[in-house]
């Protein structure tokens, strides 16, 4: 058995592969368990081997590609078309092999356990920042309950709430007290968390050059530099700066037929997070 391409539909427990010869014959069909796929793979002759972009692929990846297979990357919106009929975990591992091997196939660039790392800070930024504005909210509408509005603002909370708790006379009983305390309290340590992840983040934008490059364009600073290096990498992956707008999210949606072009609004599609940045 000689496989040539071999496609993998990536799963938490239960894997999918599909492999095909030089003549593109169906070599190959396995389904293995989380224990056994690692070793299997590695015990392959050297081949080509596909993957839909996901959380765990860059670590298969990277893995493979170390025992001497060459495995690239594909976004699953572009596996979709070539799935046959119905959906099953067999039939998008044909189709991943299938994918992998088109002269077109656009590809995602395998990252490395610091972009990766770098990209898991951004991530628990995010989520508490969401968490933080979550319970802020909640601390507004309470107060709002009894009476007690507070302006917009983190800074307008943070300075108003030891007045409010320290009032006797603003009517609010013991047990509202004691929660209005906890909930200050939990913000203040999401405050805190969120500055030790920036400083991390901080730390390692110090020791990347491409990082201050890129803090040098007008709007950039430290946090949307970071990301854009661990995210992008190297950016060979873009033949023109058009195709790294358009991965960005910065082109119009377009639905042209019968020789007419019709662009439409900016789509979401693309880096939201990277927008977001943008945006601030």
């Amino acid at each position: 058995m000689k496989v040539s391409t071999l496609g993998i539909d990536l799963a938490k427990n239960v894997f999918q592969l599909h492999g095909v010869d030089h003549e593109g014959h169906t070599v190959l069909r396995k389904k293995l368990t989380r224990a056994k796929f690692v070793q299997f793979v590695i015990q392959l002759e050297p081949c080509l081997i596909g993957m839909e972009a996901c959380s765990s692929s860059h670590h298969f990846a990277r893995l493979f590609s170390r025992h001497g297979h060459e495995v690239k990357l594909i976004p699953p919106q572009y596996v979709k078309p070539y799935v046959k009929t119905n959906k099953t975990d067999a039939a998008d591992a044909e189709a991943i092999c299938e994918a992998v091997t088109r002269p077109n196939m656009r590809f995602v660039q395998i990252k490395t356990e610091e972009q990766q790392a770098v990209l898991a800070l951004h991530t628990e930024r995010g989520i508490l920042i969401r968490e933080r504005i979550a319970c802020s909210n909640s601390l507004r509408a309470t107060l709002a309950e009894f009476g007690i509005t507070i302006a917009a603002g983190q800074s307008h909370l943070t300075r108003d709430l030891p007045a409010i708790l320290e009032d006797g006379e603003n009517g609010l009983s013991p047990f509202v007290r004691t929660s209005i305390y906890r909930q200050a309290n939990h913000i203040r340590e999401l405050e805190e968390q969120v500055k030790q992840v920036e400083e991390a983040l901080a730390s390692w934008y110090r020791t990347q050059e491409a990082c201050q490059r890129m803090a040098k364009i007008p709007g950039v600073g430290m946090l949307t530099a970071t990301y854009v290096v661990a995210a992008v990498g190297n950016a060979r992956q873009f033949s023109t700066a058009k195709q790294f707008a358009s991965w960005l999210g910065l082109t119009p949606k377009e639905h042209s037929s019968g020789g007419k072009q019709q662009l439409g609004g900016i789509s979401k599609r693309g880096d939201g997070y990277f927008r977001y940045l943008l945006v601030h």
